[in-house]
Formats: C-alpha cells, structure tokens, sequence
C-alpha cells in the first residue's frame, strides 16, 4: 500500500509539467501580439499626416497597451514556471535576469496580475474616452463600471495580501 501511495505521489508531482505547454503557449502569443503590434505602428506611420492628435493618442495607447499585455505574459511566464514547474537554475548567472525572477511568489503574482489588469482596463478606458462620440452612453458607462470594479478588486487584493502577510 506503501509504493501505491509514493507513486500516486511521483505522479501528481510530475503532473506539474503539463503547465509547460501552457506556457509554450503564453510565448506564441506573444508572437501574436508582436505581429499585432508591428501592424499598429505600421498604420500609425501610413496615417500620420492624415491622422488627428485623438487618432495619434488612441494609436499610441494600443501600442501601450500591447506592451503591458506582453510585459503581463512575461510575468505570469516567468513567476508561474519557476513557482509550479521547475527553477530555472541554468539562469541564474545570466547577466540579463530580472532582478524579480524567483523572488515572485503566489501572491505577489495575483496583485501584479490584478494591477496590470486596471491598467489595461484604463488604457482601453482612455481610448474609448479619446472616441466618445462614436460610443452609447450604455457602452461607455458599462466601460466605466467594469474599469472600477477591477479597480475595487485590486485594492481588496492588494488588503487581503497585506492582511495575510501580517500573520
């Protein structure tokens, strides 16, 4: 009954490794939103003298937008393999290694998580505002809602992590 239990064990332990297609998959979207982004900064160059400074702002804020996405996916790429697959122990010499890789635990990563979400939720926000004459007030006023409540749950978040860390 003993070796039934330690392979059971070695079997869940080793189940960890079905999450690293899971992050093969983070990094081809990745690929995905760079051709996304070359073609937002193709159109912002082929209209820019025809373009209004709201078209240039919206424009840019995409660009933004994706860069918080891709630096998001980094994050949750990085901190998620180290802290459910395998250390990256090769790396650590590495000259270029985030300074946060392998001190990003859990929690730290919800809170980022979360924090990169009010951000994207306020770029999209931005531009919809940057184009309010082309929403309903219905749309609009969902946009704001949905941009406060992640607003909310990252304060609550950010409370409980603090609240958790204290005991």
């Amino acid at each position: 009954m003993k070796q039934i239990e330690k392979n059971f064990e070695h079997l869940l332990f080793s189940s960890r490794w079905l999450m690293a297609p899971v992050y093969f998959g983070l990094v081809l979207a990745m690929l995905v939103l760079l051709v996304k982004f070359t073609k937002e900064v193709w159109g912002l160059f082929a209209g820019i003298m025809t373009a209004t400074g709201g078209e240039l702002i919206t424009g840019v804020l995409s660009l933004v937008d994706i860069a918080l996405i891709m630096n998001l996916l980094i994050i949750i790429m990085f901190s998620g393999y180290e802290n459910f697959v395998s250390k990256m122990d090769d790396l650590h010499s590495h000259q270029d290694r985030p300074d946060w890789m392998g001190h990003i635990g859990f929690s730290d990563l919800k809170v980022k998580l979360i924090g990169s979400i009010v951000a994207i939720s306020g770029i999209e926000l931005l531009k919809a505002f940057m184009n309010v004459d082309d929403l309903s007030d219905r749309h609009l006023g969902w946009m704001v809602g949905i941009h406060v409540t992640f607003l909310f749950s990252g304060v609550l978040y950010a409370l409980m992590d603090k609240l958790g860390s204290k005991h």
